[in-house]
């Protein structure tokens, strides 16, 4: 029995993008030349509920099937796609050998204790049972475990790991393997389906071949030049290649070629598919598809404008596709845009070879205003106070790119005393002593606290040649309660005190990178406590 078994699936993963309308004539002929190159496994389509068209790979039983099966099957295996909310198992009959002789159930994670009975049935029916969770990556091992218990009191043919979005480096797939298989039933093969957004599909699968030996069957899902929706997927010529050149396979690559240049080329005169940036952008973020589908048909919109909206869907909204919430953020993120050219250098005429205080609202430049104080006496430098208005310090610049902190102050009587740099995604209104900068300027993507106004701030100041600058105030967080966050109770965000490990890792991350990425190299100093000053450590104006 053959240790490592390819399966096509070009009929159902690139239906997506022909509407599975291929022709029956196309369909016919990709299934027999791809037994006659001696695929293992062929997926035919998709069983669902809806009606199955004339050239269509849907079907709604197995009867549908038989006619487009060769009379001589040799030794491949035919199987369908049933995903479980769109597809009444109680419609396929009984196995009888006529047609397929396995059935794929495919599941989101929240349907994973509702199917195990749709699953139960399809064995009970006597098909090869699949087992196809969608998005492996978006189980915590825990879940994942559990759902391995309850598959294995089914005893499947298989189970697969499947990258639905294209997000996983090798050793996301090392950590998946060998948790499923040290835990799944010993007979059941374990396969891998995985999408190409980070050019990763068959650099995976043949690590997937490799660190397999000796320890488990699998199969490896693929498709003909790669078709798939998006990216689209691993390639069965190059599958095929690497495994009989490695392992003496004997499968038959120019009957593969032949299929590719009679059917598949013709498609992709059709339709897209394959490695661009912005199906990158949607593996990095482990985003739906149909996203970035929705993204990329707005006029002048460019990869890094992708990337911001992306970031800004929140990772439980990316895997899913909601087109008004996408047009909401959108919409927000043209009014962030604006020039700004004259306002930085009015910026950097005025702060050029200066030495400047930023001052933020932690906790700090309450219990060591006396640090700050000796500071400004020394050194006279140019303040600037970040989402702060305070009389207790010569502030003679009022930064702002919190929307709300900006609302809070400006209702304060001295708001109008102080000049303002305000950030365009706060406003875009000109008002007397307020420079507006181009929010898109200073915002870096990759990171859940990308909008973080002390990192924004230090951005903008790598623009205006300064002489230093010393940090006051940019404590970190805490989640003990008794350790204040900030100068005032009411600006305490609950999002950062309850997450306040993930909200700190992500700020030391983006401190860092602003450490390697900025252009000027004028010394920076922290002069109070702060979670951060280990990263910039030994940089002095002394």
């Amino acid at each position: 029995m053959k240790r490592v078994n390819i399966l096509d699936c070009t009929l159902r993963d690139g239906g997506y993008l022909v509407d599975s309308q291929f022709g029956n004539t196309a369909i016919k002929g990709i299934i027999r030349g791809l037994a006659e190159s001696g695929v293992d496994v062929i997926e035919c389509g998709f069983l669902k509920d809806e009606p199955h068209p004339a050239g269509s790979t849907i079907f709604n039983n197995a009867a549908q099937l038989r006619s487009f099966l060769p009379d001589d099957r040799r030794q491949s295996s035919y199987v369908c796609l049933a995903d479980y909310s769109r597809y009444s198992i109680d419609n396929l009959e009984p196995f009888d050998g006529t047609s397929i002789d396995g059935v794929r159930a495919c599941f989101f994670k929240n349907e994973r204790y509702d199917v195990m009975d749709f699953c139960r049935s399809i064995t009970e029916k006597g098909y090869k049972l699949y087992v196809q969770p969608v998005d492996i990556l978006g189980y915590t091992d825990a879940e994942l475990l559990e759902l391995i218990d309850m598959v294995n009191e089914i005893e499947p043919y298989a189970f697969s790991i499947v990258d639905t979005f294209g997000s996983m480096y090798k050793e996301d797939l090392q950590r998946v393997f060998f948790l499923v298989h040290h835990n799944l039933w010993a007979d059941a093969k374990i396969g891998f389906h995985s999408h190409n957004n980070l050019q990763m599909s068959f650099a995976l699968s043949q690590e997937f071949i490799e660190m397999t030996q000796g320890l488990r069957r699998i199969v490896i899902d693929c498709s003909m030049a790669g078709m798939g929706r998006g990216a689209g997927n691993t390639n069965t010529e190059l599958v095929m290649q690497y495994m009989n050149r490695k392992y003496n396979s004997g499968y038959d690559i120019d009957v593969l070629l032949d299929l590719i240049d009679n059917y598949i080329d013709g498609f992709h005169n059709q339709s897209e598919w394959g490695y661009s940036i912005p199906y990158f952008l949607a593996g990095s973020y482990s985003a739906h598809v149909n996203n970035i589908s929705y993204l990329s048909t707005k006029a002048g919109i460019a990869s890094r404008d992708i990337n911001y909206l992306l970031n800004r869907l929140g990772s439980s909204n990316r895997k899913r596709y909601d087109y008004d919430l996408l047009e909401k953020i959108y919409l927000e993120y043209l009014g962030a845009i604006c020039k700004d050219d004259s306002q930085i250098e009015q910026l950097k005429a005025a702060l050029s070879g200066k030495d400047i205080l930023m001052l933020l609202p932690g906790h700090s430049i309450v219990t060591h205003k006396k640090v700050i104080d000796t500071y400004c006496e020394k050194k006279q430098p140019v303040v600037i106070s970040v989402n702060l208005l305070s009389h207790d310090y010569p502030i003679n610049y009022a930064y702002f790119s919190n929307k709300n902190r900006y609302r809070y102050w400006k209702s304060a009587t001295h708001f109008s005393e102080y000049k303002k740099i305000v950030t365009s995604n706060v406003t875009t209104e000109t008002e007397k002593d307020q420079l507006i900068i181009d929010f898109t300027r200073l915002v870096k993507c990759g990171w859940e606290q990308l909008d973080n106004s002390g990192i924004l701030l230090l951005r903008l100041l790598d623009l205006l040649q300064v002489k230093s600058i010393a940090i006051a105030g940019f404590d970190g967080y805490s989640h003990n309660t008794e350790n204040k966050n900030y100068v005032q109770k009411d600006m305490e965000k609950l999002r950062n005190t309850l997450n306040a490990e993930e909200a700190n890792k992500d700020i030391r991350s983006m401190l860092q990178d602003y450490m390697n990425t900025r252009s000027s190299q004028c010394p920076i100093r922290f002069i109070t406590p702060s979670l951060f000053e280990n990263i910039v450590k030994g940089e002095t104006d002394e």
